[in-house]
């Protein structure tokens, strides 16, 4: 059996077995051709690969012998970063109380299954840029490969905390505080209409969207981005493929049932006291961060706040009032950004239906909004309106297939969250990962080693 083992052509045999498997599910034929490269490594071994060492002997240099962990090390790391897990830091404080910013998390791969990278030559390492840099593509798009993705331990469930590929970063505006190329358009569309309605000229927001895009491409550096290289977002899954989604007053009902909120669940709060100042020591006990603490008078305050920080702040001496804050009106900037039809805001929102693959829709001026960057950015066809009719590659189209599954992310800091509320539904290509398990949980606002949530780490996310 350990003749067996040590068999050249057995051991050829079982790696060229498992690397044709992987072509096959790859998809990409050009992968055959590093065959006779396998061959050459395990049979004739008449080129050199491992170039680096000296060939033919047994006990090398320690600078052959760190190149060759190095190498392995980047390959190893390359591989399970791509296929099992991946590291992720909580940039922003849209889903606090229950992730919080400085928390360093796992995110599991294996959990939904692992996806192929669209873009596999890139740096070790790296994202999207290359470090110190701003704008130099960390990755090559000389081979790109297809959406696919091997089949994982579970399914995204309902109230699951995913990360995924932001589903606008398509497009980047490089250098700007909000670098998402649509809100940007959307906004300065917006404002220009308003300056050419004071001087009494009248544009639809169609026409100002058009002219400001010709200036932004003219004024910044806009680049796009594939799919896998899109910036992470984490948030959790509220709207499964099929739902039908709907908040009213800021309290999500999915199918006409309404959820439970999550545990840590924040909305925004004013704060009212009798004219003297709530004590900054008492409220960093209550953990609310020095980014959160706001302030519209001398005795009223604004904060996001847990229900049971409600309940707690009621109790305070000086407190006169806690009253929850609810928007009202329409936010242009609320998905699908057609207020005329949608008259939708971030806390009464929907009806909407989350679309589901092989579910069919009908499509019509009023739909439209709603599905149109699905049919187009996401599953690649190309839509035209020509006299109020609509034409899929090049066919008039009164209905339309789905052929992904698609989600509803939102923040568990519900008022402080850029979520699908403000740009859409999620595609399954972009899900990367459920997070995990938090590995070290670091305060912003404190120092030295009382910057260490002690209490956070080494903890599964459930």
């Amino acid at each position: 059996m350990r003749d067996i083992l040590r068999n050249k052509w057995f051991k050829f045999g079982i790696v060229i077995v498992i690397y044709l498997l992987w072509v096959y599910w790859v998809g990409s034929w050009w992968l055959l051709l590093l065959v006779p490269v396998i061959f050459d490594i395990y049979i004739t071994k008449k080129v050199h690969w491992a170039f680096w060492k000296k060939k033919g002997v047994k006990k090398q240099t320690k600078v052959v012998e760190w190149t060759d962990a190095l190498i392995f090390a980047v390959v190893a790391a390359t591989l399970i970063r791509m296929f099992f897990f991946e590291a992720y830091t909580i940039p922003t404080s849209s889903m606090e109380k229950s992730m919080l910013v400085g928390d360093y998390l796992f995110v599991s791969k294996v959990a939904y299954g692992p996806k192929l990278p669209n873009t596999p030559l890139a740096m070790p390492f790296t994202h999207h840029t290359m470090p110190f840099t701003q704008k130099t593509k960390a990755y090559s798009e000389a081979i790109q490969w297809p959406y696919k993705r091997i089949a994982g331990t579970t399914t995204i469930k309902r109230n699951d905390i995913v990360v995924f590929n932001f589903p606008a970063g398509d497009t980047v505006v490089v250098g700007l505080d909000n670098p998402d190329y649509y809100s940007q358009i959307r906004s300065n569309a917006r404002g220009y209409r308003q300056s050419e309605a004071s001087r009494g000229i009248e544009i639809s927001q169609e026409e100002a969207e058009k002219k400001i895009r010709g200036l932004m491409w003219e004024r910044f550096d806009i680049v796009s981005r594939p799919v896998d290289k899109r910036e992470n977002y984490i948030k959790r899954g509220v709207g499964m493929p099929g739902d039908v989604l709907e908040l009213k007053e800021g309290q999500l009902y999915v199918n006409g049932v309404l959820t439970d909120n999550p545990k840590n669940l924040q909305y925004d709060y004013v704060v009212r006291t009798n004219g003297t100042p709530l004590n900054k020591m008492k409220l960093q006990e209550l953990d609310i961060a020095y980014d959160d603490m706001g302030m519209a008078s001398a005795s009223e305050y604004y904060f996001p706040l847990t229900q049971e920080m409600v309940e707690k702040l009621q109790k305070f001496p000086n407190v006169v009032s806690v009253t929850r804050y609810l928007a009202t009106g329409t936010d242009p900037d609320i998905f699908p950004f057609s207020p005329e039809d949608y008259p939708w805001n971030v806390d009464n929102f929907g009806p909407l239906y989350v679309p589901k693959k092989g579910d069919k829709v009908e499509l019509n001026k009023k739909t439209l909004p709603l599905y149109r960057r699905i049919i187009e950015a996401y599953e690649g066809n190309r839509l035209e309106v020509r006299d109020s009719v609509i034409y899929i590659n090049g066919q008039q189209a009164d209905s339309y297939t789905f052929n992904m599954d698609y989600y509803w992310m939102m923040g568990d800091n519900r008022h402080r969250s850029a979520d699908s509320r403000y740009w859409g539904f999620v595609p399954e290509d972009h899900i990367v990962g459920k997070a995990y398990f938090i590995w070290l949980s670091l305060d912003k606002d404190k120092s030295f080693l009382s910057k260490i949530r002690w209490n956070r780490m080494f903890r599964f996310i459930h």
